[in-house]
């Protein structure tokens, strides 16, 4: 298992402000509308559906009874919502919404250790839409990937975890020398940015090569995140800001 827990941050010069924003709007979001997870009207009202982004209508499902064959009860799992929205914002409405207490501190924790640096380097107006932009495009390539490996239409897909990743690819592309500190079994080293991400990356494709033709592996969508972190590589170049140098006024004496 490697954790990341912190990354050097001396030579950042803005108040990462939008990005503590998200990180803030996305517990907001967790805690008072989904319940803490609970709510799951809410999260099937307005996670991604494919069928829905691919026919741009509104489904609505039955809720089913789930039989628990360990422990032998039943209970009921309510169906999809209605969307109070157009279908085609749940592309974003989704990157607020988790599935579990778990999956929000995973995110937010890299979201925390990276998301900072690149909010520096790129300015907060450009971050922001490269984090929305890149949300949307893994949120895409989630569905697309769905349809083509002929996976369950209705499943609803959820999370920040594929912005995340496009930031995760800024980062890399940006700073691939920076170090980060990981804690890996009893241990915690410091290593480059590209060997840490890079691992987390490959991670993500094998698990993802593993799902193919079948379920999400234990419910991840692994497309997105890969959709994610592919179009963070090919994005961050054009919304990477330019540095700023001080041109330092020599006077001569006489």
């Amino acid at each position: 298992m490697l954790l990341p827990i912190g990354d050097e941050n001396h030579d950042r010069k803005s108040f990462p402000f939008v990005n503590y924003l998200l990180i803030i709007a996305n517990i907001l979001v967790f805690i008072f509308l989904q319940g803490f997870g609970y709510n799951i009207h809410v999260t099937y009202a307005y996670a991604i559906i494919p069928a829905e982004i691919l026919t741009g209508k509104d489904i609505v499902t039955d809720s089913q009874l789930i039989i628990d064959p360990a422990l032998g009860g039943s209970f009921e799992m309510p169906g999809l919502q209605p969307t109070g929205i157009p279908v085609f914002l749940t592309l974003i409405t989704a990157m607020f919404m988790h599935g579990g207490i778990g999956h929000l501190a995973g995110n937010m924790l890299y979201l925390w250790i990276c998301g900072d640096n690149v909010e520096d380097r790129m300015g907060h107006f450009r971050y922001l839409l490269f984090y929305l932009l890149c949300g949307i495009l893994s949120g895409l390539s989630h569905v697309f990937s769905t349809l083509f490996f002929g996976q369950d239409l209705l499943m609803p897909c959820l999370g920040a975890s594929g912005a995340i990743s496009a930031v995760l690819a800024g980062y890399v592309v940006l700073f691939p020398h920076k170090r980060i500190t990981v804690w890996i079994l009893f241990f915690i080293i410091s290593v480059p940015a590209i060997l840490a991400i890079g691992l987390w990356f490959i991670f993500q494709v094998s698990n993802g090569l593993g799902a193919l033709g079948g379920q999400q592996a234990g419910g991840v969508a692994y497309a997105a995140h890969i959709g994610g972190f592919i179009a963070g590589l090919l994005l961050v170049g054009r919304f990477k800001g330019k540095r700023r140098y001080r041109k330092s006024r020599v006077r001569s004496g006489r």
